[in-house]
């Protein structure tokens, strides 16, 4: 009895230091946001904490000394906590803390992209978030879009001293997407004025110095596309920086390379799926006529004859709103998640500053601004020719438009982000990971066609397959172009060959790989993680398994890695089971 009263003291004792120690890290956490967000006014901005939303960081040397000097404090700070006496959740911030500490570090000291990457320096979509988001009345965010641009000039002059051999596809980009969204300046801020009863004599000063920002961004622009640049620096990061990124931004359980290794394993297993739906398919399409020898030439018959259905070119949105409520109807229907009906949605046309990476994406609220629209940017076909836009359509066909809803939309990114903003963890919201942001939106694709989506029809299924290669090409790709001699003839044979994909669909691949890297990855990384932890889930649960409880439980976590996320949730199972 007296080892029992002893033991139960210790036990005490031990939760008291552990409650002290967490309530110690939850107040750090206080501390390190309000750090970040001084030296950080644009990400401030973007996730809905808008204190700083007057103030544009010059980019020089001693800002990038004043980053540095935080995460020396930061880490200094850390150090103090031991991980092992936190809770589950603030064991989880504290790394995701350290690893963007790390990451900030080998950024500016190594990957040192602000010598060689223009985008940068492109202002435009926080005054753009400004001038849009309703979270304060028009008058006071004009005025901090107006005590914002104080600073443009002086910030242009010296992004000009910061580039030294930048990028040649990455300096096109840029000036592209200047020249397209300088409009949100120059235009978008004077009709906002309008609508105020700011005093005349103040217009005409805000508006001064919105032309001349405008003229300023122009110019910046112009300079970039006839700027000289005899030895620029290769869009490839090389094998050592490509590693170290994939570390930092993807917190993988594997390496690049191993990840890579499994997606060409994955790509064999998909062809394999598809080939025998082709020979299951072929009579209804093509009768007795015989089957080409050549599975990937039998395969892309199929896929090029189901790919004719699709939407006109001017329809392409519209298309897109018309499938989010029979996705709403459908996951309610089989009872596959909550979902939270408050949360608005806005589908709108891809704003120039952001065209030009990818052709949809969804742009969410931040986590101080949970209130705030979700927009789905869906891509413009306007001035294509008519041989590129049916080139696309074909891509993103009927059977494909609407994988590509669920993706991005609903259950996909739209759902997950809406969680994410309720989990309790600021730290999670801010520096949410990637991986599991993209992964869960490939997830959900083959969750719902596993419910059922599609009426199990085999058309559908082998165009999901193709969609699932997709992520699985954009490993081999991005890994084999960055760390290896890929170029683009090779790239686009790759892809319209072995992932069956349209020859605008596979260019447009080749540029977004040359002016990104790592993200390509993301998507087939994080779908991998999360499926090895369902199957996993699945076996701990047995006969108590359910659907909608493993991604509720999944997405309670915010956007962690799934690394953690699998760590967390397992180790209750296990608890729980015994």
């Amino acid at each position: 009895m007296a080892l029992l009263a002893y033991s139960c003291k210790k036990d005490m004792n031990s939760t008291d230091e552990s409650a002290k120690d967490n309530d110690a890290f939850t107040a750090y956490e206080g501390h390190f946001l309000d750090a970040l967000w001084k030296l950080n006014p644009d990400w401030a901005s973007d996730v809905g904490y808008h204190k700083y939303d007057s103030v544009l960081v010059i980019p020089n040397p001693a800002s990038r000394s004043a980053l540095i000097a935080f995460t020396k404090v930061q880490m200094d700070s850390l150090a103090k906590y031991n991980p092992g006496t936190l809770s589950e959740g603030n064991r989880m911030d504290y790394k995701l803390i350290q690893n963007h500490l790390d990451a900030t570090q080998w950024a500016i000291q190594q990957e040192k992209s602000y010598e060689w990457n223009p985008g940068n320096y492109n202002v435009i979509n926080t005054f753009a978030r400004i001038l849009n988001e309703n979270y304060a009345p028009l008058p006071k965010r004009l005025r901090s879009f107006y005590q914002r641009m104080a600073n443009i000039p002086a910030y242009y002059k010296e992004a000009q001293k910061q580039i030294k051999n930048p990028v040649p596809e990455l300096t096109t980009l840029a000036s592209e997407q200047m020249s397209g969204g300088v409009s949100v300046i120059e235009k978008d801020f004077a009709d906002s004025l309008k609508k105020t009863n700011i005093p005349e004599a103040e217009q005409k000063l805000m508006l001064a110095r919105a032309q001349a920002s405008a003229n300023v961004i122009k110019d910046f622009a112009q300079w970039l596309k006839t700027m000289k640049n005899d030895k620029p620096r290769s869009f490839r990061l090389g094998k050592e920086l490509y590693e170290a990124k994939f570390k930092f931004d993807i917190q993988s359980a594997g390496t690049a390379q191993q990840l890579y290794n499994a997606a060409v394993e994955r790509k064999k297993e998909l062809h394999g799926n598809m080939t025998k739906i082709a020979v299951k398919l072929w009579p209804k399409y093509f009768g007795k006529a015989p089957m080409p020898k050549d599975t990937l030439d039998l395969v892309r018959r199929m896929i090029d004859t189901l790919s004719v259905k699709h939407v006109k070119p001017d329809e392409f949105q519209s298309a897109i709103e018309k499938e989010i409520p029979q996705l709403v109807s459908f996951i309610k229907a089989k009872n596959l998640l909550t979902l939270d009906d408050s949360k608005p949605l806005v589908i709108r046309k891809e704003p120039a500053y952001m065209a030009g990476v990818a052709g949809a994406s969804v742009s969410s609220p931040g986590p101080y601004d949970k209130n705030g629209n979700t927009y789905y940017n869906v891509g413009s076909l306007a001035g294509w020719t008519p041989e590129k836009a049916e080139s696309y359509l074909r891509e993103y066909n009927q059977y494909i438009l609407q994988i590509l809803c669920i993706h991005e939309a609903i259950p996909g990114h739209y759902t997950q982000l809406v969680y994410a903003n309720k989990a309790p963890s600021m730290i999670k919201s801010i520096l949410g990971n990637g991986a599991m942001i993209e992964g869960w939106a490939v997830y959900t694709e083959q969750m719902m066609l596993e419910a059922g989506f599609g009426n199990n029809e085999p058309e559908m299924w082998l165009m999901w397959y193709k969609w699932n290669l997709r992520s699985v090409c954009n490993t081999i790709v991005d890994y084999s172009v960055h760390t290896g001699t890929m170029d683009k003839d090779a790239c686009v044979k790759f892809l319209t060959r072995e992932a069956f994909q349209q020859q605008a669909e596979a260019e447009g691949k080749w540029r977004r790989v040359s002016v990104t890297s790592v993200q390509l990855t993301s998507y087939y990384s994080g779908y991998k993680e999360i499926v090895d932890l369902r199957d996993a889930w699945k076996q701990k649960m047995g006969d108590k398994y359910n659907v909608k409880d493993f991604n509720e439980k999944f997405l309670s976590y915010g956007s962690a890695p799934v690394k953690f996320i699998k760590e967390a949730m397992l180790a209750k199972t296990t608890t729980e089971a015994k």
